[in-house]
């Protein structure tokens, strides 16, 4: 099963969101067959077969998620972010004024998730295959 040192090995080589499916792969590879990311500490969950997870500790101090999701300024500001207009913290900070509670990376479809505080599905993106 993976670590969470190995995790962290991977995400280390992404540098922008250009690497972002090769990170999938590699993980991937690994066992890991979703992870969930909490906008409100950075800490997240990896899932792997039976049963097996992992989280990691929280990255930085709590932020509040906004009640009420705005999704046309989520979408904006993710477009925005992939194509590298802002970094991970601003895209955090963003996520979270934007009502953004979570997103879940499922390696085998090969999707990211967005959701609210509700549990509403925002928004659904295919992760284009590594190059």
């Amino acid at each position: 099963m993976f670590t969470e040192t190995q995790i962290k090995h991977a995400h280390s080589k992404v540098k922008s969101g250009a690497d972002f499916p090769a990170y999938i792969q590699e993980i991937k590879s690994l066992g890991v067959i979703s992870y969930d990311v909490y906008v409100a500490d950075g800490h997240s969950e990896y899932h792997g077969t039976n049963e097996y997870e992992i989280t990691t500790t929280a990255k930085y101090e709590n932020l509040f998620i906004a009640d009420s999701c705005d999704t046309i300024s989520f979408k904006a500001g993710l477009k925005s972010h992939q194509q590298g207009q802002t970094d991970y913290n601003a895209f955090i900070a963003m996520s979270a004024k934007c009502g953004i509670e979570k997103w879940v990376v499922d390696t085998q479809k090969m999707s990211c998730s967005y959701y609210d505080k509700t549990g509403n599905e925002i928004l659904v993106e295919q992760i284009p295959n590594s190059k």
